[in-house]
């Protein structure tokens, strides 16, 4: 049975396939269960501009494939996410290769409907399908000295073009903190629309973290590490001026070179009316993990 988490969206929010055929019949292999997750009761009653599948699938960054919105599209048809396998380490019980198909058959897959915030300032809804990262981390049974979770995309220079420029120092790496990491609203992402993930979304497994900036979500990851110690971020070791390890979603906090008090939700053309950001995106069940925490501080 799957499990439920408060929500205020409804299908009617979600960013529409044009061409979505049979939509109650998945794909196999991604199990049943569906889950309308909580996101902000401050815009419970606004009408959202409907998004498209195309504007998911083409227009988002994964800079492994190139910096341009539209590069991830054209270019990863040439990463091979079959076979695929996830490296479990550090401070686990059951440390391993896991591979993609193994996982899936343990998982209760839930679709989930998560406002989704990029730190340039553009949004979008998105029924994910997935799993809570919680599951799988307790699936490789977690040591009581871990206190976060460190997460690395794959490194295929010969499939991932971007690679072979200097924009970050590769591979990309990202990381949480273990009660980050293990609540429920953080979902490993296999698929959207009912169907498996496009390769420029993440395939075959990416990170959905729905209250911090996407650049968090991680893609097509390769490792997970469990560790006593801070992880480094690929943005912070590259701007740690601009981007904070805990990246989450604050109207308050400015980018150095932008507002963050709105944001242009995608649809209706890229020149969207503009609507108030949400603290946390919205996701105000997260609240009570930074309780006492300077969120300007560590931003």
């Amino acid at each position: 049975m799957a499990k439920r988490w408060t929500n205020d969206l409804t299908r009617s929010d979600i960013t529409p396939e044009r061409v979505f055929l049979n939509r109650r019949q998945l794909i196999a292999g991604l199990g049943a269960g569906t889950i309308l997750a909580a996101a902000g009761r401050a815009n419970a009653q606004e009408a959202l501009e409907p998004n498209s599948f195309e504007d998911i699938t083409n227009y988002c960054n994964f800079y492994e494939f190139g910096t341009g919105k539209s590069d991830p599209a054209a270019n990863a048809h040439m990463l091979t996410t079959d076979p695929w396998s996830v490296k479990i380490d550090g401070l686990v019980d059951t440390p391993g290769e896991y591979s993609v198909a193994d996982i899936l058959s343990k998982m209760t897959i839930e679709e989930r409907i998560y406002r989704f915030r990029c730190v340039e300032a553009w949004s979008m809804i998105v029924p994910w399908n997935g799993f809570e990262l919680a599951d799988l981390l307790q699936m490789a049974g977690v040591k009581p000295e871990a206190k976060y979770v460190a997460f690395e995309t794959a490194l295929r220079p010969d499939e991932m073009p971007g690679t072979r420029f200097p924009v970050l120092d590769w591979p990309y790496v990202e990381g949480l903190r273990l009660d980050e990491a293990m609540h429920p609203l953080t979902l490993m992402a296999s698929g959207l629309y009912g169907k498996p993930l496009p390769n420029q979304n993440g395939a075959p497994l990416r990170l959905v973290v729905p209250w911090k900036y996407g650049f968090k979500s991680i893609k097509s990851i390769v490792r997970i590490t469990l560790t006593d110690s801070e992880p480094p971020t690929s943005w912070n070791k590259a701007n740690g001026r601009e981007y904070g390890f805990y990246s989450n979603v604050n109207p308050e906090v400015d980018h150095p070179r932008w507002s963050q008090a709105t944001e242009r939700p995608l649809g209706g053309g890229l020149f969207s009316r503009r609507r108030p950001t949400l603290m946390f995106n919205g996701y105000d069940e997260v609240a009570s993990l930074y309780e006492g925490m300077d969120l300007r501080a560590n931003f």
